[in-house]
Protein backbone atom coordinates (compact mmCIF):
# COMPACT_ATOMS: atom_id res chain seq x y z
CA UNK A 1 0.00 0.00 0.00
CA UNK A 2 1.13 3.55 -0.83
CA UNK A 3 1.99 5.69 2.12
CA UNK A 4 1.21 9.45 1.99
CA UNK A 5 3.66 11.64 3.85
CA UNK A 6 2.12 13.74 6.55
CA UNK A 7 2.85 17.44 6.87
CA UNK A 8 2.85 19.07 10.21
CA UNK A 9 -0.15 21.40 10.59
CA UNK A 10 1.85 24.22 12.14
CA UNK A 11 4.33 24.11 9.24
CA UNK A 12 1.44 24.33 6.80
CA UNK A 13 0.06 27.39 8.63
CA UNK A 14 3.46 29.15 8.50
CA UNK A 15 3.79 28.47 4.77
CA UNK A 16 0.27 29.79 4.12
CA UNK A 17 0.89 32.88 6.28
CA UNK A 18 4.13 33.61 4.38
CA UNK A 19 2.28 33.21 1.07
CA UNK A 20 -0.55 35.45 2.32
CA UNK A 21 1.93 38.10 3.46
CA UNK A 22 3.72 38.00 0.07
CA UNK A 23 0.40 38.40 -1.78
CA UNK A 24 -0.64 41.29 0.50
CA UNK A 25 2.64 43.12 -0.19
CA UNK A 26 2.24 42.53 -3.93
CA UNK A 27 -1.36 43.87 -3.87
CA UNK A 28 -0.20 46.91 -1.87
CA UNK A 29 2.53 47.69 -4.45
CA UNK A 30 0.09 47.30 -7.37
CA UNK A 31 -2.48 49.54 -5.69
CA UNK A 32 0.19 52.17 -5.07
CA UNK A 33 1.12 52.10 -8.79
CA UNK A 34 -2.53 52.43 -9.84
CA UNK A 35 -3.04 55.40 -7.50
CA UNK A 36 0.07 57.04 -8.96
CA UNK A 37 -1.26 56.57 -12.51
CA UNK A 38 -4.74 57.77 -11.61
CA UNK A 39 -3.40 60.74 -9.67
CA UNK A 40 -6.31 60.63 -7.27
CA UNK A 41 -8.82 60.70 -10.13
CA UNK A 42 -11.58 58.32 -10.88
CA UNK A 43 -11.81 56.37 -14.13
CA UNK A 44 -14.22 58.91 -15.67
CA UNK A 45 -11.87 61.88 -15.20
CA UNK A 46 -8.93 59.78 -16.42
CA UNK A 47 -10.86 59.02 -19.61
CA UNK A 48 -11.61 62.74 -20.05
CA UNK A 49 -7.90 63.52 -19.63
CA UNK A 50 -6.96 60.94 -22.27
CA UNK A 51 -9.58 62.35 -24.67
CA UNK A 52 -8.30 65.89 -24.10
CA UNK A 53 -4.71 64.80 -24.78
CA UNK A 54 -5.90 63.08 -27.97
CA UNK A 55 -7.64 66.31 -29.07
CA UNK A 56 -4.50 68.34 -28.35
CA UNK A 57 -2.41 65.91 -30.42
CA UNK A 58 -4.91 66.29 -33.29
CA UNK A 59 -4.69 70.08 -32.94
CA UNK A 60 -0.88 69.87 -33.08
CA UNK A 61 -1.05 67.77 -36.26
CA UNK A 62 -3.36 70.38 -37.82
CA UNK A 63 -1.06 73.21 -36.71
CA UNK A 64 1.97 71.38 -38.15
CA UNK A 65 0.19 70.86 -41.48
CA UNK A 66 -0.85 74.54 -41.61
CA UNK A 67 2.68 75.65 -40.69
CA UNK A 68 4.22 73.55 -43.46
CA UNK A 69 1.79 75.04 -45.99
CA UNK A 70 2.51 78.56 -44.71
CA UNK A 71 6.28 78.01 -44.98
CA UNK A 72 5.90 76.71 -48.54
CA UNK A 73 4.01 79.91 -49.45
CA UNK A 74 6.71 82.04 -47.83
CA UNK A 75 9.40 80.12 -49.71
CA UNK A 76 7.58 80.75 -53.01
CA UNK A 77 7.25 84.47 -52.21
CA UNK A 78 10.92 84.70 -51.23
CA UNK A 79 11.98 83.32 -54.59
CA UNK A 80 10.20 86.25 -56.27
CA UNK A 81 11.54 88.83 -53.79
CA UNK A 82 14.62 90.98 -54.27
CA UNK A 83 17.53 89.09 -52.74
CA UNK A 84 20.53 90.85 -54.22
CA UNK A 85 21.17 94.58 -54.35
CA UNK A 86 24.49 95.76 -55.71
CA UNK A 87 25.56 99.33 -56.48
CA UNK A 88 28.42 100.57 -58.66
CA UNK A 89 29.42 104.24 -58.27
CA UNK A 90 31.22 105.90 -61.16
CA UNK A 91 32.18 109.14 -62.90
CA UNK A 92 30.63 109.19 -66.39
CA UNK A 93 32.76 112.17 -67.44
CA UNK A 94 36.24 110.92 -66.65
CA UNK A 95 38.86 113.64 -66.74
CA UNK A 96 36.50 116.64 -67.07
CA UNK A 97 35.76 116.94 -63.35
CA UNK A 98 32.01 117.04 -63.93
CA UNK A 99 29.94 114.65 -61.86
CA UNK A 100 32.57 113.22 -59.56
CA UNK A 101 31.66 109.70 -58.40
CA UNK A 102 28.07 110.60 -57.66
CA UNK A 103 26.57 108.64 -60.55
CA UNK A 104 25.56 105.05 -59.86
CA UNK A 105 23.98 101.88 -61.22
CA UNK A 106 22.07 99.60 -58.85
CA UNK A 107 20.77 96.13 -59.66
CA UNK A 108 17.78 94.75 -57.70
CA UNK A 109 17.47 91.02 -58.49
CA UNK A 110 15.68 87.92 -57.22
CA UNK A 111 17.29 84.48 -57.23
CA UNK A 112 16.19 83.85 -60.85
CA UNK A 113 17.97 87.00 -62.00
CA UNK A 114 14.78 88.96 -62.60
CA UNK A 115 14.36 92.52 -61.35
CA UNK A 116 15.31 96.06 -62.21
CA UNK A 117 18.39 98.10 -62.93
CA UNK A 118 18.34 101.75 -61.85
CA UNK A 119 21.04 104.15 -63.01
CA UNK A 120 21.61 107.76 -62.13
CA UNK A 121 23.81 110.16 -64.07
CA UNK A 122 24.86 113.22 -62.09
CA UNK A 123 25.96 116.44 -63.77
CA UNK A 124 26.47 119.76 -61.97
CA UNK A 125 23.10 121.22 -62.93
CA UNK A 126 20.88 118.12 -63.06
CA UNK A 127 20.45 114.40 -62.34
CA UNK A 128 19.01 111.87 -64.79
CA UNK A 129 17.57 108.57 -63.54
CA UNK A 130 17.01 105.55 -65.79
CA UNK A 131 15.37 102.21 -65.12
CA UNK A 132 15.71 99.02 -67.12
CA UNK A 133 14.02 95.65 -66.58
CA UNK A 134 16.27 92.63 -66.02
CA UNK A 135 15.38 89.04 -66.94
CA UNK A 136 17.74 86.15 -66.23
CA UNK A 137 20.61 88.50 -65.35
CA UNK A 138 20.36 90.47 -68.62
CA UNK A 139 18.41 93.46 -69.90
CA UNK A 140 16.78 93.66 -73.30
CA UNK A 141 17.95 97.29 -73.42
CA UNK A 142 21.53 98.30 -74.06
CA UNK A 143 23.52 98.47 -70.82
CA UNK A 144 26.66 100.36 -69.91
CA UNK A 145 29.74 98.67 -68.48
CA UNK A 146 28.82 99.93 -64.98
CA UNK A 147 25.31 98.50 -65.29
CA UNK A 148 26.73 95.15 -66.43
CA UNK A 149 29.07 95.20 -63.41
CA UNK A 150 26.16 95.88 -61.05
CA UNK A 151 24.23 92.91 -62.51
CA UNK A 152 27.34 90.68 -62.39
CA UNK A 153 28.04 91.62 -58.74
CA UNK A 154 24.42 90.91 -57.79
CA UNK A 155 24.63 87.53 -59.53
CA UNK A 156 27.86 86.73 -57.66
CA UNK A 157 26.33 87.69 -54.32
CA UNK A 158 23.38 85.37 -55.03
CA UNK A 159 25.78 82.54 -55.90
CA UNK A 160 27.74 83.20 -52.69
CA UNK A 161 24.56 83.21 -50.57
CA UNK A 162 23.39 79.93 -52.07
CA UNK A 163 26.77 78.34 -51.25
CA UNK A 164 26.59 79.64 -47.67
CA UNK A 165 23.06 78.21 -47.19
CA UNK A 166 24.21 74.74 -48.19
Amino acid sequence: MLQIPTIDTSLMIYILLALLLTLAIWIFILEKRIRKIMGGKDAKSLEETILQIHKEVDDLHTFRKDSIEYLKNIEARLKRSVQAVETIRFNPFKGTGDGGNQSFSTAFLNEKGDGALISSLYVRDHVSVYSKPVKKFASEFETTEEEKNAIRNAQESLAYESKVKK
